[in-house]
Parts: C-alpha cells; sequence; structure tokens
C-alpha cells in the first residue's frame, strides 16, 4: 500500500506516518515513485500505536513496545504502571469535579465562608489536585 492508502484507511495523517517512520514506529518497504510504500501489517502497528497514544504513552515509551523486526512486546508492568497512573489521574480530576459542582451550588452567602470550599482550597494549596504550588521564600 502507498502512503496515501494507509492515511486513508488507517485515518493517520501522511505526516504522520512519515514522522512514526522517523521515529522507528513504522518502516516501509519501497518506494513507488516518490511515494513511500508498506506492507498490510502497518495497519495492525498503527492501531497499537493508537492504543498507547490513547492509553497515554509517549511516542518513545510505544516504540520500546515493539521489537527490532516490529513484533510486539509489550511490557506488562509498564501497563499496569500506567493503569495504577491512570487510577491517580481519575481520583484527582474527580476531585476537582465535585468540588467545582459544590462550588457551582454551594449555598453558603460567599465560598469564603462555606466549610466544605476552604477545605478544597486547602487541598488544592497543598497540591491534593495536582502540581504543587511553589513555596514562597521566608524573608529573613
Amino acid at each position: 500500500m502507498d502512503i496515501a492508502e494507509v492515511a486513508q484507511r488507517s485515518g493517520v495523517p501522511a505526516s504522520a506516518l512519515r514522522y512514526y517512520e522517523e521515529k522507528g514506529l513504522i518502516a516501509s518497504v519501497g518506494r513507488q515513485g516518490l511515494r513511500r510504500v508498506f506492507d498490510a501489517g502497518v495497519l495492525e502497528r498503527l492501531a497499537l500505536i493508537a492504543v498507547g497514544r490513547s492509553a497515554g504513552f509517549s511516542l518513545d515509551e510505544i516504540a520500546r513496545m515493539f521489537t527490532s523486526g516490529g513484533k510486539p512486546r509489550i511490557d506488562r508492568k509498564l501497563l499496569a504502571d500506567k493503569a495504577e497512573e491512570l487510577d491517580r489521574t481519575i481520583r484527582k480530576l474527580s476531585a476537582m469535579r465535585d468540588g467545582l459542582r459544590h462550588a457551582a451550588a454551594c449555598p453558603a452567602p460567599s465560598h469564603m465562608e462555606c466549610p466544605t470550599f476552604r477545605r478544597i482550597m486547602k487541598a488544592a494549596a497543598s497540591g491534593a489536585f495536582g502540581e504543587r504550588t511553589k513555596a514562597v521564600p521566608k524573608r529573613t
């Protein structure tokens, strides 16, 4: 298949296919004029790449999931670690969602008077919802 057919059948733009080839994720088997030609197995490989990208793996991580011959070599521990990372992200996002819903419906006259909102602020300041805020150096 030439690159245009691979792009059409996979939904991956030709520019991304060229980039994936540059990164070593896929390999063309030759050229037909100026166009790269790929074997049919590239579609399965692109599907695996799409799964990895959807799960949040970087292209470098995905590249390590293939042998030099192009066969999948998926590290189960890496998958388990990524699943744990996703669980942490889900917990943080769920807490943020719940906090936003509370703040939107809070009956307190001011958010600053709401004990729940103040707990949310304290959690956010401590880094519970993501990146920690940088500590301000003490003045002497």
